[in-house]
């Protein structure tokens, strides 16, 4: 059984939208809250490399890749750079603590990183700004038989 195209499209929606609202908040945490100094600072202590520019990196992806996910603009691009994101995540900072994310493990990032790579994957649905160009576009194509 597959659902119809609109609650597919309705679902790919409400996951970018919750996916997008998530990794906003740690995106703004890192560029704001904690600031980069500080974030860098803990990407060090973690053993993450090039520690500044890993900080940038990840804050700026969360922040406009989360946008990019709400809107559904770049979703294919977008998941791909959450995906490089969390990957990072879990190898530097969480592999090593258990699954669990109370104990700092990695099953928030395990779960975040599996939502943007089938986001990347599936695209922004009928309700995303990624629509209002490759719909037209599709439509305007001659069907071939």
């Amino acid at each position: 059984m597959t659902f119809p195209a609109p609650a597919r499209d309705l679902a790919v929606l409400l996951a970018r939208v919750a996916v997008g609202i998530v990794f906003i908040a740690h995106g703004w945490q890192k560029l704001v809250t904690n600031g980069i100094d500080g974030t860098a600072m803990f990407f060090e202590q973690a053993g993450v490399p090039v520690a500044t520019a890993s900080a940038w990196f990840a804050a700026l992806v969360e922040l406009i890749g989360g946008a990019a996910l709400i809107l559904g603009a770049a979703v294919p691009v977008a998941g791909l750079l959450l995906l490089i994101n969390m990957i990072g995540a879990f190898v530097f900072v969480h592999a090593g603590s258990g699954l669990f994310v109370s104990n700092g493990g990695y099953e928030l990032v395990l779960v975040l990183g599996a939502a943007s790579l089938l986001l990347a994957a599936v695209g922004s649905g009928r309700f995303g700004v990624d629509h209002l160009f490759t719909g037209r576009r599709k439509n305007a194509l001659p069907a071939t038989a």
